[in-house]
């Protein structure tokens, strides 16, 4: 039975002889070139979900487009300015929950108990994985905002580098947000539980944020939960990057945030995982 794993390690991961050479950095890079091969290969999926997030941008520009009226989103000069950088941290969150999916995949499919045939770090696999869906999350942005510019009139009023420095604000606070989807998974470890508990963390955040509206018209409640919803902070910060409007306290606070929730995801993931694996 070890024989048989640790062909199948050989197969998945090529020679495991080079493998006590290789340093963390090294594992880190095959293990997420494997993942993006596996995110790529299929160019269905590469098209919904790359159309995904266009259409629901373009479905909510629609259905809310009488909110461009209202005096905390007239200054913005259209609802679709001040909806398309919330869209993108949406979009890192999507993505950040999808990371727990993906890694449940592997642990189901076997795959992360081969790799204890190998001299390998475990952390390295959580590394990989959450650095492979970055780099899918950054083309999501990319043409998500591309295709806003061109087919729903979006004007970034920072220019070029206010919107690549939006993106990567993004980037970012969707590679922290993975941590913590990670970490859920290494304790639940059930998709079924994982996918509930996904939503009920996602949901709440989204729409208690000032994503879809300005927090001015909001009830008194709402407006307490969304200054403590740490996505206010994000997509305040990438508004204020892409519109090239004040920042405030908004990026400092979005990038602590994210920081913290990175490192206790990080913290959390890797001790359970490394036990239950």
């Amino acid at each position: 039975m070890t024989q048989a794993r640790h062909r199948a390690a050989v197969a998945a991961l090529g020679d495991p002889a080079a493998w006590p050479e290789c340093g963390f950095w090294t594992q880190v890079r095959v293990l997420a070139a494997r993942s993006l091969r596996t995110a790529f290969g299929d160019r269905r999926l590469v098209f919904f979900g790359l159309v995904q997030p266009v259409v629901l941008l373009l479905l909510f520009s629609q259905v809310f487009s009488g909110v461009g009226a209202l005096p905390g989103v007239a200054a913005y000069q259209g609802y679709v300015n001040f909806l398309v950088p919330a869209t993108l941290v949406n979009i890192a969150m999507t993505t950040a929950m999808s990371s727990g999916a993906g890694l449940l995949a592997e642990i189901y499919g076997g795959f992360t108990g081969r790799l204890r045939c190998l001299p390998i770090s475990l952390f390295s696999v959580l590394v990989a994985r959450t650095l492979a869906d970055s780099a899918r999350l950054g083309v999501q942005l990319v043409v998500t905002a591309l295709a806003s510019v061109v087919f729903l009139g979006f004007r970034p009023a920072g220019g070029v580098l206010g919107l690549a420095l939006a993106l990567v604000l993004t980037l970012v606070v969707g590679w922290c947000l993975s941590w913590v989807f990670v970490a859920i998974t290494t304790w639940l470890r059930k998709a079924e539980t994982l996918q509930a508990a996904s939503f009920v963390v996602m949901f709440p955040l989204m729409f208690s944020s000032s994503a879809y509206m300005p927090l001015d018209t909001m009830p008194a409640w709402v407006r307490a939960v969304s200054a403590v919803n740490p996505l206010t902070y994000a997509i305040d910060a990438t508004r204020a990057l892409a519109l090239a409007r004040p920042l405030g306290w908004s990026l400092a606070a979005a990038l602590a945030i994210a920081a913290v929730a990175a490192m206790a995801g990080s913290t959390l993931a890797a001790r359970t995982f490394r036990n239950r694996a």
